[in-house]
C-alpha cells in the first residue's frame, strides 16, 4: 500500500465550450499522503474546486495524471468510472450541506445511500453502519430519523462527514467545509477532522479561504495561483516564511482571500513581482 493516497501530476483542465472554453488548471501537481491533511489555498476562481472535482472524476482532464492509492484514475470512463465512484475510495464533503443532502431524505437514509449503491449488506447491517457513523462524528443515533432541515448547521455538516466516512474512504476532499459555520462549530468540526484522519489514517485535501483554519488543521499547504501550484511546503513553512510573491501577498492580506480576492493595488503589486 503506497504512502501517497493521492498523486496529481501536470494536470491540465479546460472548462466551457467552443470559443468560451478556457484552461483553468495549467500543469498542477500535488501529493496527499495517508493520514495527512494538505490544505489547498488560493483566491476564488484560482481552480481549487475544479482540481477537487477532477480528482473525483466529475471533470475530465485534458492531460496529466491522477493516481489514487497508486492506481491511475484520470483515464477512467464509463463502467470503470462508475465502479471507482461507487467504491467510496474518494469522498467529497461540500461547503453547504443543504446543497448536498436531499431535504426529503432522512439523515439515516442519506448516510446509507452509498452503502445501498454499492450493494453492501442488508437493511439491518446498513442501519448498524449508519449508527456507527453517527457515533463516529459525535451525533446521537436518534438523529437518523430526522430530516436535514430539522437539525442545526453544525449537525448537518457532521452528517455529511458521516456519509463520507461510512464508506471507508482512503481520501476525503473537503471543499470549504467550515466556512458557513459559526466559530464554535468551526473549531469542533476541525477537531473532528483531525481525529478522523488520525483514527482512520485517511488522507484529506482541505480547500479553504480561511488561513486560521488552515493553520489549525493542515500538515502541508499547496498554493494555487491562476491554475498553477506555485508553492508547496509544511504549513509552518508556507504561512510563516512564504517564498513565492503570490503566497507572500495571500499571507500578508488574509482577509482578501474572501469575496473578490486581492484588491486592485495588490494585483498591480503582484504583476510587478511576477514574471510576465
Amino acid at each position: 500500500m503506497p504512502d501517497e493516497v493521492l498523486t496529481v501530476r501536470d494536470l491540465v483542465v479546460s472548462l466551457g465550450r467552443g470559443r468560451a472554453r478556457r484552461e483553468v488548471l495549467h500543469g498542477a501537481s500535488l501529493t496527499v499522503r495517508r493520514g495527512r491533511i494538505v490544505a489547498l489555498i488560493g483566491e476564488t476562481g484560482s481552480g481549487k474546486t475544479t482540481l477537487a472535482r477532477t480528482v473525483l472524476g466529475l471533470v475530465s482532464p485534458d492531460s496529466g495524471e491522477i493516481r489514487v492509492d497508486g492506481r491511475l484514475v484520470s483515464g477512467l470512463s464509463g463502467a470503470e468510472l462508475r465502479t471507482f465512484r461507487r467504491s467510496g475510495q474518494v469522498q467529497y464533503v461540500f461547503q453547504d450541506p443543504l446543497q448536498s443532502l436531499d431535504p426529503d431524505l432522512s439523515v439515516g437514509d442519506s448516510i446509507a445511500e452509498g452503502l445501498l449503491a454499492r450493494g453492501e449488506g442488508n437493511a439491518a447491517a446498513r442501519t448498524d453502519a449508519v449508527a456507527d457513523a453517527l457515533r463516529l462524528v459525535g451525533l446521537p443515533v436518534e438523529l437518523a430519523s430526522r430530516l436535514p432541515g430539522e437539525i442545526s448547521g453544525g449537525q448537518r455538516q457532521r452528517v455529511t462527514i458521516a456519509r463520507a466516512m461510512v464508506l471507508g474512504p482512503e481520501l476525503v476532499l473537503l471543499d470549504e467545509p467550515v466556512s458557513a459555520l459559526d466559530a464554535a462549530n468551526r473549531v469542533q468540526i476541525l477537531d473532528l477532522l483531525q481525529r478522523l484522519r488520525a483514527e482512520r489514517n485517511v488522507g484529506m485535501l482541505f480547500i479553504s479561504h480561511d488561513l486560521g483554519s488552515v493553520a489549525g488543521i493542515s500538515d502541508e499547504v499547496a498554493v494555487l495561483y491562476r491554475g498553477e501550484i506555485v508553492e508547496v511546503g509544511t504549513t509552518r513553512q508556507v504561512l510563516t516564511d512564504p517564498q513565492h510573491p503570490y503566497t507572500q501577498l495571500l499571507v500578508g492580506s488574509a482577509p482578501t482571500l474572501h469575496g473578490e480576492g486581492l484588491s486592485r493595488s495588490e494585483r498591480e503589486r503582484l504583476r510587478a513581482l511576477l514574471p510576465a
